[in-house]
């Protein structure tokens, strides 16, 4: 008993599942980390590759076991006609809307992309960009029913 003297113990219960904003804006964080990390790279002048660990059944022995797997990560960007590049904040298939009427970031180099890519993380942290979140979100829900 001596050695839980010294803890502090409560009566705590874990929660089932987090909000479904905040569900979300993790998932949107994440692919935006994938972002910067690959526009990182071609700033670098080296190739990114992204990983997912896959479960895989040997054939030979019958035995699953995780396996990393290459995943394709796409850009978000693309050089305009006037050749600045433009960034397009995505949620799955689906392009959020910044502003009315705005779902693109214009950059002219890839210094301003990385910043650009930064900027709308802190944004999606803050829960600035939740009801925008939402809104695609539910258009990406409405065309998987039939």
């Amino acid at each position: 008993m001596s050695a839980l003297a010294g803890l502090k113990l409560v009566a705590a219960k874990r929660s089932a599942q987090a909000a479904p904003a905040v569900q979300r804006r993790t998932k949107l964080l994440k692919k935006i980390a994938e972002q910067i990390a690959l526009a990182k790279a071609r700033a670098e002048g080296r190739q990114y590759t992204a990983t997912r660990t896959r479960n895989v059944k040997d054939p030979e022995t019958g035995v699953t076991k995780a396996v990393e797997m290459p995943k394709r990560v796409r850009e978000w960007w693309w050089t305009a006609e006037n050749g600045k590049t433009v960034l397009a904040l995505r949620y799955g298939a689906k392009a959020v809307e910044l502003a009315k009427g705005k779902s693109a970031v214009e950059v002219s180099n890839n210094n301003e992309l990385i910043a650009a890519l930064d900027m709308l993380k802190r944004a999606v942290e803050a829960g600035e960009l939740d009801a925008q979140i939402e809104t695609v979100s539910g258009a990406l829900r409405a065309g998987f029913k039939k």
